[in-house]
């Protein structure tokens, strides 16, 4: 585990991390794109510095578009790591998630406002 490094800040579309940020005593990471073994590098630092920092740590995946095994990997990673709320919303993310597994030992919501007032 990472100790208390802060949060990773790229800007807005540089990698596969739109944004960072606190809401509602969370840190919100909003992912993008494809994530696979090239591109999941700044989620997962971005992921693993969050979870050091914050007992709730919310995957916005609305912008993502594909997930191999290496994002899904990260998924369970932090899911040992911290509580891990996931807002996805498109069919094949929710299929991948279904067909890996995933979909009964992950939190997912369909917003953001939902992930962030959590289990209710």
């Amino acid at each position: 585990m990472i100790g208390n490094i802060p949060p990773h800040h790229d800007g807005p579309g540089t990698s596969s991390v739109l944004a960072e940020f606190e809401r509602a005593g969370c840190w919100v990471v909003q992912a993008q794109g494809e994530l696979d073994s090239d591109t999941v590098d700044p989620l997962y630092l971005a992921m693993w510095q969050a979870a050091a920092s914050y007992g709730v740590v919310v995957l916005d995946a609305t912008s993502v578009t594909f997930g191999d095994s290496t994002f899904l990997g990260l998924l369970l990673q932090m899911r040992e790591e911290t509580e891990l709320r996931v807002v996805a919303t498109s069919p094949q993310l929710l299929r991948l998630f279904s067909l890996a597994g995933l979909d009964r030992m992950l939190d997912c919501y369909p917003d953001l406002g939902a992930a962030l007032a959590g289990p209710g």
